[in-house]
C-alpha cells in the first residue's frame, strides 16, 4: 500500500492535483487533502482506490518510499468496467498523440460488435461513440469484421472491411500507438490484455495493412 509520501510523489510525477487524484479514485478532494496532511487515517478500501487510480496511470510503488512509471508492461483488465476502461485508454491515447496531419493508427481485427456493446452497456457505448466522432480527425481507425456481418456501429468514425470466414475468430486484436491489446469475451466476463511495446504494436499494424490490402473485401452496402 502506498505511503503518504508516495502518494504526494506519484501526484507530482504525473502532474496531478489533489482534485485530479480525487476524481480518478472516486474520492473527495477534501479527503485526499486530509490524507496527505495526516489529519485523516484512510481505511484499506480508500487506499485501494488511490492505488488503483495510480495503477491506471502506470505508476508502480516500490517498498515504502520509491515509485516509478511502468513501461513495456502487460496490463490486465477484468470485470464490468474492463471494456469501458480500455476504450478510455484508446481514446485518451489517440487525442494525446494524434494530429490531423499524423493521426494515430487504430487497427482492429476479429471484431464482433455485439460483444463490445454488451460489455460496455448502451449508455457508455453512446458516450464513447460521441467522443470518437468529435475527435475522429486525429485518428485513422480501420476495422476487420467477418464477411457477411452487417453490424458496424462505429462506421461514423471508422473504415470497415470484411475478412473471409476462414481467417476470422472471435478473439479480437486492437493496436493503437505503442500498445497492442487482446480482447477475450466470455459468457459473463471480459478480459483484456494490453501490451505496451511499440515494436509489437507496429508489427501487428504492418500485418494488418497486408490483410487490409490483399484478402479483405469492401463491404457490400
Amino acid at each position: 500500500m502506498p505511503t503518504i509520501e508516495q502518494i504526494r510523489a506519484a501526484r507530482a510525477l504525473l502532474g496531478w492535483s489533489q482534485s485530479d487524484l480525487a476524481e480518478k479514485a472516486g474520492l473527495s478532494q477534501t479527503g485526499i487533502a486530509r490524507i496527505e496532511n495526516g489529519t485523516n487515517q484512510p481505511n484499506t478500501k480508500t487506499i485501494q482506490k488511490i492505488q488503483a487510480a495510480f495503477d491506471g496511470a502506470d505508476i508502480e510503488f516500490l517498498g515504502e518510499s520509491g515509485l516509478r512509471k511502468k513501461t513495456g508492461e502487460i496490463k490486465v483488465l477484468r470485470g464490468v468496467d474492463a471494456m469501458s476502461d480500455f476504450l478510455d485508454d484508446v481514446y485518451n491515447t489517440a487525442v494525446k498523440y494524434g494530429t490531423k496531419n499524423e493521426p494515430v493508427e487504430i487497427f482492429l481485427s476479429n471484431v464482433v460488435h455485439e460483444n463490445w456493446v454488451k460489455a460496455m452497456g448502451e449508455h457508455r457505448w453512446r458516450n464513447h461513440t460521441s467522443r470518437m466522432i468529435r475527435d475522429q480527425a486525429v485518428m485513422d481507425i480501420r476495422i476487420l469484421i467477418k464477411e457477411g456481418d452487417n453490424n458496424y456501429p462505429a462506421n461514423a468514425y471508422s473504415k470497415y472491411k470484411w475478412i473471409p470466414p476462414q481467417f476470422f475468430n472471435d478473439k479480437s486484436f486492437y493496436s493503437y500507438h505503442d500498445k497492442l491489446a487482446f480482447l477475450n469475451f466470455k459468457e459473463n466476463s471480459t478480459e483484456i490484455l494490453i501490451m505496451q511495446q511499440i515494436d509489437f504494436a507496429k508489427g501487428y499494424r504492418d500485418l494488418f495493412r497486408i490483410a487490409w490490402e490483399t484478402i479483405a473485401k469492401d463491404i457490400e452496402q
